[in-house]
């Protein structure tokens, strides 16, 4: 955390640049925050948190090669005192309470204001979660009708990261020994996440894997 007279170190994952670079100008124009870093995919993310060491991190959900959700997940096994603040245009239920469990500190909207994103920093920086009024209700609302937590655990939350992971990569078009090479593992090991994958989901083409990952936010569907 920063101390008197210094300023918070941050960190920007985000996939597109023009919102990238207005959120850095934004956050260093005034005197509370640094932005020490910039990511624009998953794997990104996670190194500028092992190389930045930042207090926080704003993080877009939907991202190439590797989505924010994942990324959120290995960054907090890896440093649980960094603080994540999601800016996302995803308000469905679904995504805000599997991003939280995914260790989340908050959740706000892109067409949210300058001044509830201040807000928000400033909430999560100080150990409060933030949820955006847009989805408060939701979630609140999810938990008084126990539609997660009393629900049997479904295939696709039986997955793992690395097949979460490959699945990801396949919707977006890559071939078996591209994300072999890509994720420095062999093309069988690739082949049997595949398979290990299609029968959990009990999905058996591409068409199929890809329309899950666009519905599950791993890829976009621009």
């Amino acid at each position: 955390m920063a101390i008197s007279g210094s300023k918070y170190r941050l960190v920007i994952a985000e996939d597109h640049v023009i919102l990238r670079e207005g959120l850095k100008a934004l956050l260093s124009s005034g005197p509370e925050f640094e932005v020490v870093g910039e990511a624009e995919n998953g794997h990104e993310a996670i190194h500028c948190v092992e190389k930045y060491k930042p207090d926080l991190i704003l993080m877009d959900l939907s991202m190439p090669r590797m989505n924010g959700m994942e990324a959120i997940r290995e960054i907090k096994r890896q440093s649980p005192e960094t603080k994540i603040l999601v800016l996302t245009v995803h308000k469905a239920e679904e995504y805000v309470l599997t991003t939280l469990r995914a260790g989340a500190d908050g959740y706000i909207l892109k067409d949210s204001t300058h001044a509830e994103l201040m807000i928000a920093l400033r909430n999560v920086l100080a150990g409060k979660p933030y949820l955006s009024p847009g989805v408060s209700e939701k979630v609140i609302e999810g938990y008084l009708e126990g539609k997660k937590t009393l629900k049997k655990r479904s295939s696709w939350e039986t997955l793992t990261q690395r097949e979460r992971e490959i699945l990801k990569l396949i919707a977006e078009g890559y071939k078996n020994k591209e994300i072999a090479e890509y994720l420095c593992i062999s093309v069988k090991t690739v082949e049997k996440h595949r398979s290990n994958l299609m029968e959990k989901l009990d999905l058996h083409n591409v068409q199929a894997l890809t329309a899950l990952a666009i519905e599950k936010g791993l890829v976009s569907r621009e």
